[in-house]
């Protein structure tokens, strides 16, 4: 039985080009659609604009607004809602932790913890359950 291939898309939202352009490379591989954000701001504009993502995922570390920052505007305007949201970062402190999931993240996971084919992994699992 093979299971049908949904084509996801998502975006990751990150100011550090070479773990972009990596993990962009890993999601293209496993036959998922990537957009690119490079700061939060740029992110809330698109939800704004109504662009539609299957899941966010979303660093804590950016200029200007930070992740946890960025989720809470997300969450106050309402955008991007029903849209899953994993926190991929290096922030592994327990108050960033919290209130991530306070603010309804469906997944945190630190940089430095997994690798990219993990990240990939743990994100394909977010989507399908998401997508039931």
């Amino acid at each position: 039985m093979s299971e049908e291939k949904k084509q996801y898309k998502i975006t990751i939202v990150d100011d550090d080009d070479f773990l972009v352009n990596m993990y962009a490379t890993k999601f293209s591989g496993s036959g998922v659609s990537v957009d690119v954000c490079k700061t939060g701001e740029s992110l809330l504009e698109k939800l704004t604009a109504g662009t539609k993502f299957d899941l966010i995922l979303l660093d804590i570390v950016m200029p200007n607004m930070d992740g946890v920052e960025v989720l809470r505007k997300m969450r106050e305007q309402k955008l991007g809602e029903g849209i899953p949201v994993v926190m991929l970062t290096n922030q592994n402190n327990e108050k960033d932790i919290n209130e991530t999931q306070k603010l309804g993240v469906s997944c945190y996971i630190v940089k430095a913890a997994a690798t990219p084919s993990e990240v990939v992994k743990e994100v394909l699992n977010v989507l399908r359950k998401s997508q039931v």
